[in-house]
């Protein structure tokens, strides 16, 4: 939920994407109508989805799963850099948020890799669990209501194949989960997920401070 790095003044800000942000034309439309939306804070910042797209390059993804899709940046960053056979499995419940993605899906020319899934996530993991793929996928970005996010990393960890990532996004919570003073379910949520991960033995971990904060699990 940070649409820009947290912890950055507005002028180096700026200047990180004056000398690092390669934005597709049609991501940079899709970012700006994002953001006159009333829940465009919801959308990944782009230095972000840039990130998201190396790492699919970097370990030769074909396959991805995207867990959360709102207005589409993340899964159009995601289905850019996947190869020509690549394919994305996107899910969400909102037929309005997805809508607008859809025309910028096709505007540039991947909507034929985004399988779009509108159903709870939950549902849709599971089901993929049960038609045996389960360690099939390269990639997992978790990015949807927060109380569902153990749920929702469990379930990646079964259909991430060895090797292969899971990045969770807004796990730094606005800074929230540094403030013991604040106790609300998503919060305590989040960092109980967090510490989960920080303890578990079946991923290499890494967290970054990118967009609203960005966790890199590596299932060994």
């Amino acid at each position: 939920m940070s649409n820009q790095s947290i912890g950055l003044e507005s002028g180096l800000y700026e200047y990180l994407l004056s000398v690092s942000l390669r934005e597709h034309p049609v991501l940079a439309e899709l970012r700006q109508e994002t953001t006159n939306h009333v829940m465009g804070q919801m959308q990944i910042s782009p230095e972000q989805g840039q990130l998201m797209a190396l790492l699919i390059k970097l370990t030769n993804a074909q396959r991805a799963l995207e867990v959360g899709v709102f207005t589409g940046y993340s899964a159009l960053a995601v289905a850019l850099a996947l190869p020509p056979t690549g394919r994305l499995v996107a899910c969400d419940v909102s037929e309005d948020y997805t809508a607008i993605a859809q025309p910028y899906w096709q505007k540039a020319g991947v909507a034929d890799k985004i399988d779009l899934r509108l159903a709870p996530a939950t549902d849709t993991l599971q089901q993929l669990i049960n038609v045996g793929e389960t360690d099939t996928f390269d990639f997992v970005f978790i990015d949807a209501d927060k109380s569902n996010y153990d749920t929702y990393y469990e379930q990646a960890l079964q259909l991430v194949r060895t090797g292969g990532l899971i990045a969770i996004d807004n796990v730094l919570w606005y800074g929230r989960v540094a403030d013991a003073t604040v106790t609300d379910n998503r919060t305590q949520k989040i960092r109980a997920l967090n510490q989960k991960l920080f303890e578990d033995e079946r991923i290499d971990l890494s967290l970054l401070p990118v967009g609203d904060g960005l966790t890199l699990a590596r299932k060994r």
